[in-house]
């Protein structure tokens, strides 16, 4: 039986990733910030699926936070087959109307904790001559807007050159862009989503499961939806001018900045 970390997996996507890979008899570790919330998922998804639960109360936005994680992943005893680095957030504001202790904060834990934990990770795997690591970006990472779209688009050109580096391997990297979802995302940051389009948003479970399975198909990266598909490639087309003052408009009306 393998076992899959997941960090941000209290709830919204990282919820669904922990719900999927419990259902399909992978034992888990759990990370989040919050340990009785972590404690009722883990005690859930034991009694549900009959799998093993630990928990790792741990916070990606701190030193010890990111070295504890770390430590996990290079238990050689214990080996995690599979990391899902879920966890992140939006700051509500326009650039230099969020402080700089936000934004440095959000690249902490958008690119820090990702490169260390991919890493910390990888190395094992890559002994052991499998694995599989899914680093969760954005859409976002594809227009030009703002700490949150820049810290998202680093994630994607960081994973899909790891995987390029690790070809042949055993280990797999991909880069997981969802647009919107309906998870606590939004309500933490303080943003509302009335007026965001009923169509634009996409069910977690459903994303985890077209995920995984672009996982298994090796890709790098993975927009888990047609009609993101469709946007991303209009996105590929258009002007980077006329690109830029679009998305900053409908940034300001829908998304983290």
């Amino acid at each position: 039986m393998t076992t899959a970390m997941i960090t941000g997996a209290t709830a919204g996507i990282g919820a669904a990733f922990a719900r999927r890979l419990a259902k399909d008899g992978h034992d888990l570790v759990l990370v989040a910030r919050d340990s009785s919330r972590l404690q009722d998922a883990a005690t859930e998804l034991h009694d549900r699926h009959g799998v093993e639960v630990e928990v790792l109360a741990a916070d990606l936005s701190e030193e010890g936070g990111i070295a504890s994680v770390e430590r996990r992943l290079g238990d050689r005893r214990a080996p995690v087959d599979l990391l899902v680095n879920n966890a992140g957030f939006g700051n509500k504001g326009r650039f230099l109307e969020v402080s700089m202790a936000d934004e440095l904060t959000m690249l902490k834990v958008h690119c820090e904790a990702v490169l260390r934990l991919t890493s910390a990770a990888v190395a094992g795997m890559r002994e052991r001559g499998r694995g599989g690591v899914v680093n969760v970006a954005s859409v976002a990472a594809f227009v030009p807007r703002g700490t949150y779209g820049a810290s998202k688009a680093w994630v994607v050109q960081f994973t899909q050159g790891v995987a390029r580096d690790l070809v042949g391997s055993g280990v797999r990297l991909m880069a997981l862009c969802p647009g919107f979802v309906r998870t606590e995302f939004h309500e933490r940051a303080g943003m509302g989503t009335d007026n965001i389009p009923g169509w634009m948003w996409l069910d977690a479970d459903k994303l985890v499961n077209a995920a995984l399975a672009d996982l298994a198909r090796g890709k790098s990266l993975s927009v888990p939806d047609p009609r993101y598909k469709v946007l991303m490639g209009a996105v590929k087309l258009a002007p980077r001018g006329l690109l830029g003052g679009i998305t900053s408009k409908t940034g300001r009306k829908y998304g983290p900045q």
